[in-house]
């Protein structure tokens, strides 16, 4: 008797329907949501932690209805850096909990959003320049959200694009394709 209550156990874990990426998305979500909502407990931070799952990622934004009274800019920090590191906590804090690597990506009072924008922007000078002048642009350092977003806009502009430097001093460089 007890080796078919074993047998149908295993039948039911066997057939028991493996989560898709989009729920282990939304789990990472839920995690990283829940560790940020402690952590803004303890700041005595005020803010609402909307969870996507979009572009293969998980993707949390903390924003604030009272953009008066809002102090959200707190956890952005200077250039972004606070903002870039609480990021990482919530990927630990998800690869903790589940035991995979994650990379969901952190917005913060649309810090992000409007940082791709300038850096689109950014890029689009850059391009017509390099068109222009034939000769190639370094940006300053940036972070890898940032350099990507540079490498993107150069593909899309048929362009050659380069990370150069080591840490904080990783930098893109565009050129001209060689034909």
């Amino acid at each position: 008797m007890s080796e078919e209550v074993i047998d149908s156990e295993e039948v039911t874990e066997e057939t028991a329907a493996k989560p898709t990426r989009a729920e282990l998305l939304e789990e990472e979500g839920e995690i990283a949501a829940d560790y940020l909502e402690e952590l803004m407990d303890i700041a005595d931070i005020d803010g609402d932690i909307d969870i996507d799952v979009a572009d293969g990622l998980a993707q949390l934004s903390i924003v604030c209805e009272d953009e008066d009274d809002s102090n959200l800019r707190t956890l952005v920090g200077r250039d972004g850096k606070t903002l870039g590191a609480l990021q990482e906590l919530c990927r630990l804090a998800v690869q903790t909990s589940t035991g995979q690597r994650s990379w969901l990506m952190l917005d913060i009072d649309g810090y992000r959003s409007s940082r791709r924008d300038e850096l689109v922007r950014k890029a689009e000078d850059a391009i017509a320049e390099v068109k222009e002048s034939g000769e190639e642009f370094a940006f300053k350092a940036m972070n890898s959200f940032e350099r990507k977003i540079i490498h993107d806009q150069a593909a899309r502009a048929g362009l050659v694009s380069e990370s150069e430097g080591e840490g904080d001093g990783r930098h893109v460089v565009i050129r001209l394709a060689d034909d």
